[in-house]
């Protein structure tokens, strides 16, 4: 009995720790994003259904506080998804079409990204945290408090020095985007004329859901 209470004791002692660990490496990254008004980085994502990966695309993002962002893709070179703080619009070259929805009407898996120029605050934001290391990495998985959120989970991979590297967006249906985040600047000077929509000649608009 005694080594079992004192099992017990052991293990709810090591989950506190780890606890307080994740959360002051969260506060970290607060401090890291929440002291910076615009951030640029390339990335990587790719898009998985039913556990198969279904496409990868690249490209370069662009935020700017408060919640504007622009997706920028190289492969498929010319698609477009842009977040002016309102709207979102979705352009899609292959199509020459062009969708705007309300920003709160959006079921884009992006759009919850621009929480990282907002005002992060995981604690506000999320429920419940779990975390493990690997190596000079700690992986992060939070739930959103919102039962409205379009998406169910998302996993940060975090450097020790707050950086946000990877994120995995696990959406209502089961889909999964992930996010590789490289070359990240915090600062760099950005034009307004980089967060409103051009449409591109020759494209229409429409309203609808973008993808």
């Amino acid at each position: 009995m005694k080594a079992c209470l004192y099992t017990c004791l052991v293990t709810a002692a090591q989950a506190v720790c780890a606890e307080t660990g994740v959360l002051d490496l969260l506060r970290r990254v607060e401090t890291r994003y929440n002291g910076a008004r615009t951030m640029q980085a390339g990335f990587e994502q790719s898009l998985a259904g039913q556990g198969r990966i279904t496409r990868t695309e690249r490209g370069e993002l662009h935020l700017q506080r408060p919640g504007k962002m622009r997706w920028d893709y190289s492969s498929p070179a010319g698609k477009l998804l842009l977040v002016d703080g309102k709207h979102v619009y979705y352009y899609n070259p292959a199509t020459r079409k062009a969708e705007w929805t309300p920003v709160r009407e959006s079921g884009d898996l992006r759009v919850p990204l621009a929480f990282l120029i907002g005002r992060v605050d995981f604690q506000r934001d999320f429920k419940e945290f779990r975390s493990r290391r690997e190596g000079d990495f700690t992986h992060v998985v939070a739930m959103p408090k919102s039962e409205k959120a379009p998406y169910r989970e998302v996993e940060f991979t975090v450097t020790a020095q707050a950086e946000i590297r990877r994120v995995r967006v696990t959406g209502q249906d089961g889909s999964v985007m992930g996010f590789r985040f490289d070359a990240e600047k915090l600062n760099p000077r950005m034009a307004e004329e980089v967060f409103q929509f051009a449409l591109p000649p020759g494209a229409v608009l429409v309203e609808g859901q973008e993808r």
